[in-house]
């Protein structure tokens, strides 16, 4: 595992969970306020949220803070055909890519409010795709919102399309496909 002066890098497992929904619900609620209105929030954690398969394979991993032991960001990689979305999201594909012709997958990426902008993304990014690199996997994928899609700019992946996912409510929910060569 890559190390990291402030931080403490593990593998997630099933007694992690309830600590993941909340990081998510804060990052979610409070880091997309800048990217997204309201009622794009809400239509968003419809495509948002635990996957229990990343936790299953053993491919999810959690940032702890050493100072205080908050849980500072989440995030893996899929060997599944799933690009995005937790468990209750309609349209999963749960079969196991192959590493040989199809993609890894960057997912469920969450940082904390009060630890953004310290490197959380990029330690991730890192980890996820250097794991995946080490199974077989050429190329990784992932699906980005608006508040994402800087970072993962800025870390070289590349746009392969945008699509609208409009929420029960009506509210756009916009999906950006990206992918990197590893």
């Amino acid at each position: 595992m890559q190390s990291h002066p402030e931080f403490d890098v593990s593998i997630a497992g099933p007694e992690d969970v309830d600590a993941i929904m909340a990081l998510m619900a804060r990052a979610i609620d409070i880091n997309m306020r800048a990217f997204l209105s309201p009622e794009e929030i809400e239509a968003a954690k419809e495509t948002m949220g635990v996957d229990q398969t990343l936790i299953d394979d053993g491919t999810y991993f959690l940032i702890v803070c050493r100072q205080s032991g908050t849980l500072a960001g989440c995030g893996g990689w899929g060997k599944r055909r799933t690009l995005f979305g937790g468990n209750h999201t309609a349209g999963r594909d749960d079969r196991l890519s192959d590493p040989a012709a199809e993609p890894a997958r960057i997912r469920a990426m969450y940082t904390h409010p009060d630890f953004t902008r310290r490197g959380i993304g990029k330690l991730l990014l890192a980890l996820g795709e250097n794991a995946a690199s080490d199974a077989g996997f050429r190329t990784i994928e992932l699906g980005a919102t608006t508040a994402g899609e800087p970072l993962y700019l800025a870390c070289g992946y590349v746009e392969i399309w945008r699509r609208n996912f409009p929420g029960v409510n009506g509210a756009d929910n916009l999906v950006i496909k990206m992918r990197k060569a590893l």
